[in-house]
This record gives structure tokens, sequence and C-alpha cells, in this order.
């Protein structure tokens, strides 16, 4: 903590915060922000969000009795200026880190975290939900704020929850963050509506009159404020038509404000406080406000990496070795090549062009790549339309993301037999994002789905030609999940080359036991070869390729060969590969002392992949000695299996 802070070193918790004068409350903001440059710097994370929300914060914890009145955050990388306030100052160097603080709010961290956010849009339902719980228990003095932004607004849930917000008489106040961005800039027809309301000078010219007026309500009688709402009513309806939007939803909608001035934010939200039934305060932010590299590059910058607070300059982690691309870089890549190749193909992606790569086709064919928005169910019914005309959608969607979509990959693409192709990105274990965004569950969720084809490749090349192979004829609804991070340097001249659907591949010949595995987790086993040699265990190794259909003639082999055998997957143990591989034994009434080494029943918190994989026992150490296991030799104690 820097000791020449002049407030912020002795705020732990909102109730010091309120012991200071508004006109304290711009100092305090701008040590706030310049602390969560100076950690943020150092210990890499989402960044220029917080930064575009801290006036906001602020006046949150100084207007609002919390945790007793309830602040609901969404998307969850906009609260560190909320964690900060709260309680983990200074533990806030902890953040993302193994056994540190959560990057997102968490409900089993604090008290003050009202509601866990990962996935975005959640924040209105969920506000509303507290809102009524509130008013059954005769709360009327609880006050419920829903904080939505950084592109959210786009999801259908968070409309889901307007439209039945409207219809209830709660005590909630939902604020829209409106910076115009989520990851990259946002897109979309409600994106334009707001820029019109934020761009109208008529109407802006008088909302500040207006607004004077509505946070006086309560000096005058009944006919007068019913007076003044009609004034209000008339110049949203005469000035600007579209401001109708939520107000038809029963809303009452106040703004535009400046989201960063923070004393004129508290003066609002002061009066919000006395005006009863369901608003909306629309704040204008800039994201990485403060930050001028943040503010210049807002996509770069919503998560850079190390860099010198000082100069902006981005740091990169040195390395004596060339890198191989990371798995998405490779999808993005090869999407463009395979699109030269079949005009049938486009890209969908929701709201994460560059997050998935497919900013890449993005630029080179603009007209065959589509970002709809955080809007997953949409994405996936979208690629079901342009596959039912013919078109071969590449629609690639995190793993985690994707199970928002469930119900449309079964009913409108499973079900029709249609060829989308979805490319699940971060499947498996992803560090320090946590247990939100690991893709735990896809090769469970997708693999019990009738009329599927799910895939995951050991490396960037067989990444290449799963795609490949996934958009030649007749190939139905395809899955290809892969992790993030890097691999294996690609030979990118190589030329394409069709993978068998269902077909796997022995990687290692051994007699003595069997390891199976499915996707970019295999390596892990690559690193122990020679350790198994010199212990003269003779491992057999086969990369399986495909969760469904499995290569039920190589698993006959396999279990017509060894008794010992041992599954490897980076998902879900429950119903995963492991399961689909008993279920195959059981099916034929195989015996044989088998092992599944995967994710545990449990949700894993936040660390690097290493450790997650350490802690749920299938890193290379703990396959090595669970190896030694079933072989019943001794486990090595005395110094790490692996160097």
């Amino acid at each position: 903590m820097d000791t020449n802070s002049k407030f912020l070193k002795h705020i732990n918790s909102p109730d010091d915060l309120k012991k200071l004068s508004r006109e304290d409350l711009p100092e305090l903001s701008k040590e706030l922000r310049q602390y969560i440059i100076d950690i943020v710097s150092s210990n890499p994370g989402h960044f220029g969000a917080s930064l575009g929300v801290v006036e906001l914060t602020v006046a949150l914890h100084y207007v609002y009795n919390t945790p007793y009145d309830r602040i609901v955050w969404d998307v969850g990388h906009q609260a560190y200026g909320h964690k900060i306030l709260t309680g983990r100052r200074d533990n806030f160097h902890t953040n993302r880190k193994y056994k540190g603080v959560s990057g997102f709010p968490n409900r089993f961290e604090s008290e003050y975290d009202a509601f866990g956010v990962g996935h975005s849009s959640t924040s209105i339902s969920a506000a509303l939900g507290m809102a009524m719980a509130a008013k059954a228990k005769g709360e009327t003095d609880r006050n419920i704020v829903a904080v939505i932004g950084d592109g959210s607004m786009t999801a259908g849930l968070a409309f889901e929850g307007l439209n039945n917000a409207g219809m209830q008489n709660s005590n909630l106040l939902v604020i829209l963050n409106d910076n115009h961005m989520a990851i990259d800039p946002n897109v979309g027809a409600l994106n334009e509506y707001l820029l019109d309301i934020t761009t109208s000078k008529t109407y802006n010219k008088v909302k500040d009159e207006v607004w004077n007026m509505l946070g006086k309500l309560k000096k005058f009688g009944p006919n007068t404020q019913a007076f003044i709402q009609k004034i209000e009513n008339g110049i949203k309806s005469i000035i600007l038509k579209q401001s109708n939007l939520f107000e038809a939803l029963n809303f009452r909608y106040f703004g535009p404000v400046d989201g960063h001035d923070v004393s004129y934010l508290t003066q609002v939200l002061s009066d919000l406080k006395d005006i009863p039934g369901p608003k909306l305060l629309h704040v204008l932010t800039k994201k990485g406000k403060g930050f001028k590299q943040a503010e210049l590059n807002q996509t770069i910058w919503h998560a850079p990496g190390l860099f010198d607070k000082n100069t902006g300059e981005l740091i990169k982690v040195k390395s004596d070795k060339p890198q191989a691309p990371k798995f998405q870089d490779v999808f993005g890549h090869t999407l463009v090549e395979l699109a030269e190749m079949n005009k049938k193909i486009v890209g969908i992606t929701p709201a994460m062009p560059s997050g998935s790569s497919l900013n890449i086709m993005m630029e080179k064919m603009p007209d065959r790549a589509f970002d709809v928005g955080i809007a997953e169910q949409h994405a996936v019914t979208f690629s079901a339309g342009l596959a039912a005309d013919g078109m071969i959608p590449f629609c690639n969607i995190y793993s985690t993301f994707m199970q928002r979509a469930y119900d449309q990959v079964i009913h409108d693409v499973a079900l029709q037999k249609l060829n989308v192709v979805f490319c699940l990105d971060r499947g498996g274990l992803v560090g320090a994002d946590g247990a939100t965004h690991h893709g735990a569950f896809d090769l469970a969720y997708m693999r019990c789905i009738p009329n599927m084809t799910v895939s995951a490749p050991m490396d960037e090349e067989e990444l290449r030609n799963l795609m490949y192979t996934a958009q030649l004829p007749d190939k139905g609804t395809f899955v290809i999940r892969y992790p993030r991070g890097r691999g294996i340097m690609p030979d990118w001249k190589t030329p394409f080359k069709e993978i068998p659907v269902g077909k796997g591949r022995n990687i290692k010949e051994g007699n003595d036991i069997a390891l199976l595995s499915i996707g970019a987790i295999g390596n892990e086993l690559r690193k122990i070869y020679d350790k198994l040699e010199k212990e003269h265990i003779s491992l057999a190794h086969y990369d399986m390729r495909f969760v469904k259909p499995l290569d039920e003639d190589l698993l006959h082999q396999i279990f017509n060969h060894f008794d010992k055998v041992i599954t490897l997957e980076d998902g879900a143990i429950n119903g995963g590969f492991g399961s689909a591989v008993l279920e195959f034994m059981a099916d034929n009434q195989y015996k044989a002392d088998i092992k599944r080494l995967g994710i545990p029943d449990k949700f894993i918190e936040h660390g690097t992949q290493q450790e997650l994989y350490r802690e749920c026992g299938y890193d290379a150490e703990s396959i090595y000695l669970e190896i030694k296991k079933m072989m019943g030799m001794k486990n090595v104690s005395e110094k790490s299996a692996v160097a």
C-alpha cells in the first residue's frame, strides 16, 4: 500500500469511506485509480474496465449502506475498485493468484460481494430476485443496485430481467455503465440506440433541468409531482423518441450522466434513493480512464498482461526458445485459409473477436465474419440458420460460455443434423480467471447429444486438420475443443489432411500399461517418457482424438492387451472421456484395473494452469506417480519426479 496516499490507506470498509466529505471524493478516486494501476501492472489481470468505474464505485459505496444494501456487478471484472474499498486492499496484490483474491465478485470471499459474477448479463435478474426477497421480508429500507456494463446489456438475459423487473413494484436501480465496449467495441442496434441518446444535443440541453426538478419531487405536492413527470415524459418523447425503450419496460429512465464526476454521481444516487419503483440510470464512462494507453487502445488494455506503469510499455516475457502460436491464433489463421478454399465458410463469435482470434478473418473477410455481441444463444441459432441454407459456420465460443446456449445446440443444430462447426476455445482449466471460466464440462455435456462429433486436438497441427475435416461434405454437427495457451509449432506448409472421424492414434508403443488421453493435456505425458524408460516402465500412449464417436476398434485392441489403463482428460471426470471408456468396458464386459484422471467433482478456483493441474492430480508429476502406483512400485519421495 502506498503510504503517501492521503485517504485510501485509511479505508478498510465503506464505513471509513463515509467519514470523508464529498469534496474529498475526487482525490480518493485518483488514489484508487492509481492503486489499481500499480497492482495490475505487476500482477496481470483485467484493467480497463475497473479504471472506467472508479468514480462510480466510490459514489456507490459512499451513498449506499453496503453490505445491507446490495450492489451486483456485471460483468465482474469491473469490480477491482469495489474489492479494494471493501476490506481487500492489502491482499489485492494476490488478485487472480493461486489461493489469493478472486478476479471476480465471489460470495464466499466477502459479504460485500452480493452475487458471484463471471459470465455477463446476470445482474438485473439476480438483483430483481434480491429486491423481491427484501420486499417479502418487509425490508423496505433495503436498496438493490445492478451495475451492468462492458457490453453486458446486449445479452438476452439482460432484457428478460428488464422485462420482468418493470412489472414488479421493487426498489431496484439498474445502472447502465455505457462505455461502448466489451472486450472489443460493442456492436448492434442497441449500441447505436445508446449512442443516439448520448449525442442528442437538444435532449442533453434540457435533461439537467428536468433532472433537478425530479430530484426534488419529495418537496412538492402530488399534483406538482404528476406535472413534472409529464414534462419529463413529454421532453423524452418529443426530443428523443428512442428514449422510450426503457420506459416502455416501465423503468424510470435518468441520464445520461457523466460517470467520472464523482461529486455529481453521489448527488444523483442520493436523489434516486428517494424515488420509488424500478429505475435505470444511464452513466457514461471511458474504459481505461486515467491511463492514456488504455484509453486509446481499449481492446489490448482490457487485460494487457505485464506493463510499465510509468511508460505504458507492454512487457513481454522473454524466452530462449521460439514460442509456438496460441491455439486461438492457429484457429484464426487456419479459418482464413479454409475460407479461401471454401466459399461457404463463415465465422461467428459472441463478442470475442480478439479473444478467439476471429478478428483475423474479420479484417480479411469482413463480409464473412460476424460478431453478434454477448449473445451466445443467438450465435448458435444464427449459425443454425446459416447452415440450414447451405453455409458452413464456424461458431467460436469459449467452452464456459457455450453452456449458456446448450438448448440451442441440441434443438436448433444437432436435432436438425446441421453442419455447424463449434470451436470451443478455453477448453479445460484456463488459469487465473478461475471457476467461472474453466471449460470443465464440454466433453461431458456434448458427448450425450445425438448427431454430434466431439473432438479435441492434442496439438496445433491436429487442430488445423480437424478444422479441415469438419468442413468437408456430410460431416454434420462437429465440436472441436482446445485449450487456452500454446502447444507445439505447427507446420504451416504441410497440406491439410483429413482425419478419419472417430479414429485415434498410437503416440508411443508399450506393453506394461496404457494411457489414453484426449486433447492437449496429453502433452503432459510427453514430459515423463524418459523418466518412465529409466524406471523400466513400458508405457503405451494413445491420443484418442474423439470422445464421440469413440474409436471402438482401438479400444478393443487396448483392452485385449492391457489390464492396467489410465484415462487422462482436462475436463470434468464425471460424465467425460474416462466415463465413456468405462461405459465401453462395461458394455463389452472387459475387466481391467482402470484409473481416471481429470477435474474432480468440485469447482476449481484460480491459479496458473500448472498449479491447477497439480491440484487436480494430472500434471506430469502426478501422472508419473499414478503410473508407478498402478505398477505396484514405490513412489518417489526424495525429490520431484519431474525436473
